[in-house]
């Protein structure tokens, strides 16, 4: 919405939450303290909130002004219930359609921008239908236009998309939200298809990113007992256009709150619809996924010799990627978990993510202010030369630019012998560790000489 502020300074666009602490932190003043990082998103808000951009707990009174309704909110996968595991929870989906049914007023564009299952728009016209019998002043139109964008990049992504889907039946309003896009986007670049085929291409394309991440991740396991080097493999193939270089850097695992929930979704469909193999086939990108994440916990404790009790081992980087603070499903949290079940004290660092969330995740009740003598526990650290004296082992996560720089013949003389760095996203020149006795693992080439 910031990137349509931004772009549209004619039309007022109002971000509305039942969260009032949410919408508090989009209202702060210090646009450091922002609920989301993302890289440019601080310099938009600062520069067009309440001018054009507008937040608020208000619902009732935004709807009824709008002339366009975007639906943008979680659909995670279910915990209980049908489909528990694999379908999405449309509970948020359902409640907005819900909201959007009772406060509009004469005719509004309702637009799926939450990654759906595909059908979910004929879930909202159900809704809205119901709101019409009963008022015959209000008419809905129903769009699917969802976001194809990358966290860390996500405005550049919105600025310079490399396609805008619009899916719909309603030619007036498609054109309505054309002409909205085309303040900034090129006509050619904004596709019009039916609904079902937009929700879709969402799920599909998710499905085929995440395809490619394990597709590589595979491969850099085969790489490192044969002495083959993952990045050379990929420069190879990722030179043939039919491939392309994207998404070819072999690591942890993905994470993020789309990949693996649209996977899923795709599976649970496919076996709705009965296509048995076909969901077996994306499943087994989910099962590599998960794989890596224990082949890479696991590698770690055996070169402890099978333990890492009392071992103090320092994670750098907990979010799912460089560039943002979103730290769902990142490959971190089950690494993190089965070392501090094995009995590691872990310190943490990363640049955007909080200790907050930290807690939230690795379970608030473990937190104990001095960790250095309790087996299996976790402390939360801004400062990599602390967390790096007398520590065991270094074990780099996430590809933050911080970390390129890390003097590793300073940090070895604070570290205990015999010392291990595993960088499980190739991202440390082995040149770097001359001459420091690291033992040193990389993803795609493996054990590797550093004395």
């Amino acid at each position: 919405m910031s990137v349509i502020a931004e772009y549209c300074p004619e039309i007022k666009v109002t971000v509305v939450d039942v969260n009032k602490d949410k919408i508090n932190s989009w209202n702060n003043m210090d646009c450091s303290k922002l609920p989301v990082y993302e890289k440019g998103l601080d310099l938009l808000i600062k520069k067009n909130r309440n001018k054009n951009l507008f937040f608020t707990t208000d619902i009732k009174k935004s709807i009824s002004e709008a002339d366009i309704v975007f639906i943008s909110v979680n659909t995670p996968t279910k915990k209980r219930g049908l489909g528990a595991g694999y379908a999405s929870d449309l509970k948020w989906i359902e409640s907005s359609a819900r909201m959007v049914s009772e406060f509009a007023c004469g005719h509004t564009i309702v637009v799926e921008k939450s990654t759906v299952p595909v059908r979910t728009a004929e879930l909202i016209k159900k809704i809205l239908t119901n709101s019409i019998n009963n008022d015959s002043n209000k008419t809905f139109s129903v769009l699917s236009s969802p976001e194809f964008l990358a966290e860390g990049t996500a405005i550049k992504d919105l600025e310079n998309p490399d396609r805008v889907l619009i899916g719909g039946e309603d030619q007036s309003a498609i054109k309505q939200l054309s002409f909205l896009y085309q303040k900034w986007i090129p006509k050619e670049k904004i596709f019009v298809t039916n609904l079902w085929s937009s929700e879709l291409s969402k799920l599909t394309a998710n499905a085929f990113l995440a395809q490619r991440i394990s597709s590589i991740n595979a491969i850099s396991s085969l790489c490192e007992p044969t002495g083959a080097d993952i990045k050379e493999v990929a420069k190879a193939i990722g030179a043939d256009k039919r491939i392309g270089e994207k998404f070819l850097n072999a690591g942890p695992g993905f994470g993020g709150s789309c990949f693996q929930k649209d996977l899923l979704n795709i599976i649970y469909l496919c076996r709705y619809y009965g296509l048995e193999e076909v969901a077996n086939y994306w499943e087994q990108v989910v099962l590599l996924n998960e794989w890596q994440k224990k082949r890479i916990s696991k590698l770690i404790i055996e070169s402890f010799f099978g333990t890492v009790a009392f071992k103090k081992l320092v994670i750098l980087g907990f979010a799912f990627k460089s560039n943002t603070n979103d730290t769902r499903e990142s490959p971190a949290i089950a690494i993190s978990k089965e070392l501090i079940e094995n009995g590691a004290n872990l310190y943490i660092h990363d640049p955007q993510v909080s200790e907050v969330q930290l807690n939230d995740i690795l379970n608030e009740e473990n937190f104990i202010s001095n960790r250095d003598n309790c087996e299996g526990s976790w402390t939360y650290t801004n400062d990599l030369d602390r967390a790096f004296r007398n520590a065991d082992a270094i074990i780099i996560i996430t590809e933050w630019s911080e970390y390129l720089n890390i003097n590793w013949s300073e940090m070895s003389k604070n570290m205990r012998q015999p010392a291990w760095v595993f960088d499980t996203r190739g991202i440390i020149n082995e040149s770097d560790l001359f001459g420091t006795n690291i033992n040193f693992w990389k993803v795609g080439k493996g054990f590797l000489e550093s004395s």
